[in-house]
């Protein structure tokens, strides 16, 4: 096994998509409740009241209220799902841009180059589960080790609301005893035939030759699961999302965003335009740093009560200027109001992202007054690079 410390973390929402329904319906928060699972169909999600009766996804409607007459089932809204899941995606980006995203609920991070920054694994891990608890209301599971199958299983025995650390040297007490089937990606199918053979725990498979289980098992499977059993498959990531349910854009840096909840919900245009203004020029800061612009900028509204809205503005030239993505934000922010209640997390998003480059030299209309802010903001760069993020600070935001 390698001495390398874990870096790999495997995040994954704790049954994603009942938390999700059931979040701002405080009645059924410890009611049996699946997602689908309705006239002839599948569960797709269950949360933990229900998995106490056996009720697990893949399942049919009609075995799960057999085992749970008194079952709660709910539609799959993905028109919620999936602002939800990118907005998850982005908090994990907030702390690594090296980020594979797996599905809608979970994806793998490589922070090797955070830990100056937010600590250790462990540190950053705990982060963003409170993140993730603060801004969207629901839990999830983390699992750290140094190859992607590891950290799989490591977020799957963390279950629910944990974390658990597989270190190498951990690798053969903690995995070799258990089922066969823990292994990432072994089925049922591939379970009960390996057991068939004798084989029942994953150490079994791992004392077995490479060359013996290939012949057992074939080539592909018997050498793929002498790699599992000994926790020495993939360790670096490819960055960038699965395309389920149409969600994903592939390359995560296609927009760049910020967002924050806030100490108490407010309705208060002053403290949320701070917000905004502080967001913004983080965003703006993080397009310079990468060499991009964009046109479009987008603001979200989470209200008190989870409910999120989102809207967007497509600015007349693409722009890394902070004064220009806090205009276009405040002008969105204005158009909410009246608030229908308080809020709690606001975010300010860049998309549309392109090489400066590209962009050339801003031509002035004839008369106009070039107002230097992209110098002020490139000057402001040069300070806080130097002296850190607090050494130059807009006078608004030191209240």
């Amino acid at each position: 096994m390698s001495a390398r410390l874990p870096h790999l973390l495997h995040v994954d929402m704790d049954a994603f998509y009942a938390s999700v329904a059931i979040r701002d319906r405080p009645e059924l928060q410890d009611v049996p409740v699946v997602v689908g699972g309705g006239h002839r169909g599948v569960v797709l999600s269950a949360n933990y009241p229900a998995r106490r009766y056996g009720i697990r996804s893949g399942m049919s409607g009609v075995e799960a209220r057999r085992l749970c007459p008194r079952l709660v089932a709910v539609a799959p809204d993905f028109d919620v799902l999936r602002p939800v899941s990118k907005a998850i995606m982005e908090t994990f980006r907030q702390f690594t841009p090296v980020v594979e995203v797996m599905s809608l609920d979970e994806a793998f991070l490589d922070v090797r180059g955070a830990t100056k920054l937010f600590g250790p694994p462990v540190l950053i891990a705990e982060r963003i589960r409170a993140r993730v608890r603060a801004e969207h209301g629901i839990t999830c599971s983390v699992g750290i080790a140094t190859a992607i199958s590891v950290a799989k299983l490591a977020s799957r025995r963390a279950k629910p609301d944990g974390v658990l650390v597989i270190a190498p040297e951990q690798f053969v007490e903690i995995v070799h005893p258990l089922d066969v089937g823990e292994l990432y990606g072994v089925g049922e199918a591939t379970r009960q035939r390996l057991h068939r053979l004798g084989l029942m725990t994953v150490g079994d498979v791992a004392r077995i030759p490479v060359a013996e289980l290939r012949r057992m098992l074939g080539g592909h499977l018997g050498g793929h699961l002498h790699t599992l059993a000994w926790g020495a498959d993939r360790s670096e990531l490819s960055p960038g999302g699965a395309g389920t349910f149409g969600f994903g854009e592939g390359v995560p840096e296609g927009s760049m965003g910020a967002q924050h909840t806030l100490g108490a919900d407010t309705r208060d245009r002053d403290v949320l335009a701070r917000e905004l203004l502080r967001l913004s020029s983080r965003v703006a800061g993080r397009l310079r740093a990468a060499g991009k612009v964009g046109r479009t900028v987008a603001i979200t509204i989470r209200w008190s009560d989870f409910r999120t809205i989102a809207r967007s503005r497509t600015l007349p030239e693409p722009t890394d200027v902070t004064s220009d993505v806090y205009q276009a934000a405040l002008l969105l922010l204005d158009e909410a109001f009246p608030l229908r209640s308080g809020v709690r997390l606001v975010g300010v998003r860049v998309e549309g992202l392109r090489p400066r480059l590209e962009l050339g030299s801003r031509q002035l209309v004839i008369g106009e007054r070039d107002p230097g802010w992209p110098d002020a903001d490139r000057a402001v760069d040069r300070a806080t690079d130097r002296f850190g993020s607090s050494a130059v600070r807009r006078g608004s935001l030191l209240r």
